[in-house]
């Protein structure tokens, strides 16, 4: 049994239409079976609404009396990219106005586009070189969004398949497009809509590409082509989206701001997922628990951070997820409760006939994937100068032991571990043992050992270990690997070689 998106349209223009939202679809397949829940069904809507940071809009000003090629543009005071032709313009979301600072991040691209879809007024200032043809060299303006020509919302990257999410291992607080991060993994925050999410019901692409319909922003828009850094052979697909803001609707197009980040733009995004046999019936019938995700430390200043754990969104959902046999709360930085509100939207369009589903002219292909960028000057990651193969010490060791381990290898500092993959537990250094010695504690490492270990990962950039070397007042760190298990040590010795030049053996 198989329908085409031709015979589907049809029935919604009748009024005949089965429409069930992503939520629903799953039980629907359980009670009456795959093949039963492919033929009854027609439509499945889905909905994500979180910030998509990879978002702005063109906008065309419109000709003054005196005409100016807009070479600087501004919008309340947010730069927007006039390089496109004499009067349009394009702002990103993550665009900071002009007297933002890194501590206080008050307004940026996302609230124009916000202030413009509510009606707002907005201060447009530009400025040119002035030209025979553009004499005017100078403007300044009060507009709102009816005064535009056009104002086209065009993303390069929204809709996630799936996005890690975040947690922090250092002894500090650290700001993120993830949130707030808390010390010691004390809390982890993710992303996504889970069983609502878009593309994890058509993880194929069998019916989004380019010229598929899509609800964005409250409005009808489309899919323009694969999103920036589409990664879809790997499960972390985007897409590029447009729709027209004159259309939208404020309740699904919000800005925020990230302390220590900038702006983004909250946005809602529906797909209909037309159902044209059993094996869209079975993708669009995924729960929660059938999608993982990464939690990765957000601390590592690295592009590829250590993964923590994989776990479902069941889990992230349930509050809490176990990292290190300690009960971690969980936020998410998406509201499901707006998501499940895009797709009953569209569920409800799609019943009153008002919107019918786009034939893709081109699906996204399968097999892309991103590539980081070429860095001719790269720095050495500190699992280049590493020792790895440390001096350690067992926790139920004696501090003579240490000693002895000092002096044979002529090392100042050895990481404290437990266990065959030598767990850090913690690290002892030769004032340790003097100490010890002086107070007549000989008799186990664990109890004069440092507790409180300031480490790093061997694919982190020595320029960030230096850094929190020095940060620290110390001088070695353990190297561990994403389960905590030593596998180097890393000193300022280590350091100054390189710094100053000399090859490493």
């Amino acid at each position: 049994m198989s329908k085409t998106i031709a015979e589907i349209n049809e029935k919604i223009k009748r009024g005949d239409a089965c429409v069930v939202t992503a939520e629903e679809m799953p039980d629907i397949v359980d009670r009456i079976g795959l093949g039963r829940a492919a033929r009854e069904v027609d439509v499945v809507t889905t909905g994500t609404f979180g910030a998509m940071c990879s978002s702005g809009a063109f906008l065309n000003f419109g000709h003054s009396e005196i005409p100016i090629r807009m070479a600087k543009t501004y919008l309340n005071k947010v730069e927007a990219y006039s390089g496109v032709a004499a009067v349009d313009a394009y702002i990103g979301a993550t665009q900071l106005a002009r007297d933002n600072t890194v501590d206080d991040i008050r307004y940026g691209g996302a609230n124009v586009i916000e202030d413009l879809i509510c009606g707002r007024t907005i201060e447009l200032k530009a400025e040119s070189y002035g030209t025979d043809c553009y004499p005017l060299k100078e403007i300044t303006t009060n507009i709102t969004i009816d005064d535009l020509n056009q104002a086209v919302m065009v993303n390069p990257r929204n809709a996630y398949q799936r996005y890690d999410s975040a947690t922090n291992g250092s002894n500090k607080i650290i700001h993120t497009y993830m949130g707030e991060l808390l010390p010691d993994y004390r809390n982890v925050t993710y992303s996504g809509a889970g069983i609502l999410s878009p593309l994890s019901n058509d993880p194929e692409y069998r019916s989004i590409g380019i010229g598929t319909r899509i609800f964005i922003g409250g409005a009808q828009g489309y899919v323009i082509g694969p999103g920036t850094q589409c990664s879809s052979a790997s499960g972390f697909g985007t897409l590029m989206t447009m729709g027209d803001m004159k259309k939208m609707n404020p309740e699904y197009v919000n800005a925020a701001a990230f302390t220590g980040y900038g702006t983004s733009l909250y946005l809602g995004i529906g797909i209909p997922i037309p159902i044209l046999d059993e094996n869209m019936a079975k993708a669009t019938s995924v729960r929660d628990s059938d999608i993982t995700v990464s939690i990765k430390d957000y601390s590592v200043k690295n592009r590829d951070r250590p993964v923590v754990k994989t776990v479902s969104y069941a889990e992230l959902k349930s509050g809490f997820v176990e990292i290190y046999n300690h009960s971690v709360p969980t936020s998410p930085l998406s509201s499901f409760k707006r998501a499940r509100k895009v797709a009953s939207e569209l569920k409800r369009w799609i019943l009153e006939g008002d919107f019918i589903l786009g034939t893709p002219v081109e699906t996204i292909p399968q097999n892309l994937s991103a590539k980081p960028m070429k860095e001719t000057m790269k720095i050495p990651l500190v699992g280049d100068i590493m020792d790895k193969f440390p001096i350690t010490i067992e926790k139920t060791g004696s501090v003579v032991e240490a000693a002895r381990k000092m002096r044979e290898s002529s090392k100042n500092h050895i990481p404290v571990v437990f266990g065959p993959k030598n767990h850090l537990e913690g690290i002892i250094t030769s004032w340790d043992v003097s100490k010890a010695v002086s107070e007549g504690t000989l008799n186990s490492v664990e109890k004069c050992m440092t507790k409180k270990v300031i480490y790093c990962y061997p694919d982190e950039k020595i320029d960030v270990a230096a850094s929190r070397l020095s940060s620290a007042g110390i001088s070695a760190m353990p190297v561990v690997d994403s389960e905590g298990n030593v596998v180097g040590l890393i000193t300022s010795e280590d350091f100054s070689k390189l710094f100053s030049g000399r090859k490493l053996q």
